[in-house]
C-alpha cells in the first residue's frame, strides 16, 4: 500500500527537486555569510579564517554620524510610500469599479500600469531630464505660471517628495489592479438589498464595496509591513546625488558605499543584518495584529 502512494507522489517530489535545490543554494546558503557581521572581514582568510570581533561593527555603525539622520531618513521614506501605496490604490480602484465605458476604463488601467514595466535604471534618466531645473518640461510649466524652478533631485527640502511622488506614479498601477480585482469579491445580491433598502453608490462603496475588499486591504498593509526598512535601493541609488544625502541618504544606499566602495565588509553586513531582523519583527507583528484585529490568516 506505501509503495503505491509512494509511486503515486514521487512524480510530483521529482518535480519539486530542482526548485528546492535552488532555494537551499541561493535562500539558505548565503545565510552562512552573515557570520561577516561578527567578523574583522579579510576576503583573504575568507569567512571562516577572518577574526571575530564580536559586536564590534554593530557599536561601530551605531557611533556612526550618519546613521541617525540614515535611519531617519529611510524609515520616513518608506512609511509614506507603504501608507499613499495603500489609500491611493483603493481610491482609484474604487472610482474605476464606478465607469461604465469600458474602453474608457481599460484605457486608464492600462495608462497607470504601463510605469510599472519600466525599470528605475530607464525611469531615473527620464525623471533626471524632465525634472531638470534648467531645461525640465516640469520646470518650464512652473515658470510659465511665474514661480521660480525648483531642484527636484538637488533640493534637499524637496527629495523626498520627489522620491515619494515618483514611487507612487510607477507602482500605483499595479497595485490598483490588485485592489480593483478584489471588489470582485463582493456579493451581487448585497448589491441588490442595499438598493432596496435605499442605499445610493456611496453609502454602497462604504457598506459593500470596502468590506468586500478588506481581506486584500489587509493582505497588502501585512506585506508592505516587512517593508518599513526598504526605501528603494534601485530608485534612489539612480536619483540620489552628495547634495541630498542629509534627507535622502537610506540604509541600502549607506550599505551600498560602506560594503563595495569602502570595502567594509564586516560593517555593511552588520547594517543588512539589523535591517532583515527589524523587518522580520515588523512582518510577525503585523500578521500578529491582522489576525488579533481582523481574524485574518495566511492558511
Amino acid at each position: 500500500m506505501l509503495s503505491k502512494k509512494w509511486r503515486r507522489v514521487m512524480p510530483l517530489h521529482l518535480m519539486l527537486l530542482p526548485a528546492l535545490v535552488l532555494l537551499i543554494i541561493y535562500s539558505y546558503g548565503p545565510i552562512v555569510g552573515l557570520l561577516i557581521a561578527f567578523e574583522r572581514f579579510m576576503p583573504s582568510k575568507g569567512i571562516f579564517g577572518s577574526p571575530l570581533v564580536g559586536w564590534e561593527n554593530f557599536k561601530y555603525v551605531w557611533d556612526l554620524p550618519d546613521t541617525k539622520h540614515v535611519l531617519t531618513n529611510t524609515v520616513v521614506i518608506a512609511f509614506f510610500k507603504i501608507l499613499l501605496n495603500l489609500i491611493i490604490p483603493i481610491i482609484l480602484a474604487l472610482l474605476l469599479n464606478e465607469v461604465r465605458l469600458k474602453f474608457f476604463k481599460r484605457t486608464i488601467q492600462t495608462a497607470i500600469y504601463f510605469p510599472y514595466f519600466l525599470s528605475w535604471v530607464l525611469l531615473g534618466g527620464i525623471l533626471i531630464d524632465i525634472l531638470s531645473p534648467s531645461q525640465g518640461i516640469v520646470n518650464e510649466i512652473i515658470q510659465f505660471f511665474g514661480f521660480k524652478p525648483i531642484f527636484f533631485l538637488g533640493d534637499p527640502h524637496w527629495f523626498r517628495f520627489t522620491i515619494v511622488a515618483t514611487d507612487l506614479w510607477k507602482e500605483v498601477g499595479f497595485n490598483t489592479i490588485v485592489f480593483l480585482a478584489a471588489v470582485t469579491n463582493a456579493n451581487p445580491s448585497l448589491y441588490e438589498a442595499a438598493v432596496i433598502d435605499g442605499a445610493n453608490r456611496w453609502k454602497q462603496t462604504l457598506n459593500v464595496t470596502l468590506p468586500s475588499m478588506l481581506p486584500v486591504i489587509i493582505l497588502m498593509a501585512t506585506l508592505s509591513m516587512g517593508n518599513v526598512l526598504n526605501a528603494g535601493f534601485d530608485q534612489i541609488f539612480n536619483l540620489y546625488s552628495p547634495q541630498v544625502y542629509s534627507t535622502g541618504d537610506i540604509l541600502d544606499t549607506f550599505v551600498y558605499r560602506i560594503g563595495l566602495i569602502d570595502t567594509q565588509y564586516g560593517v555593511a553586513t552588520a547594517v543588512g543584518l539589523f535591517k532583515s531582523v527589524v523587518s522580520c519583527c515588523f512582518i510577525s507583528i503585523s500578521y500578529i495584529l491582522a489576525y488579533r484585529l481582523a481574524n485574518y490568516r495566511i492558511f
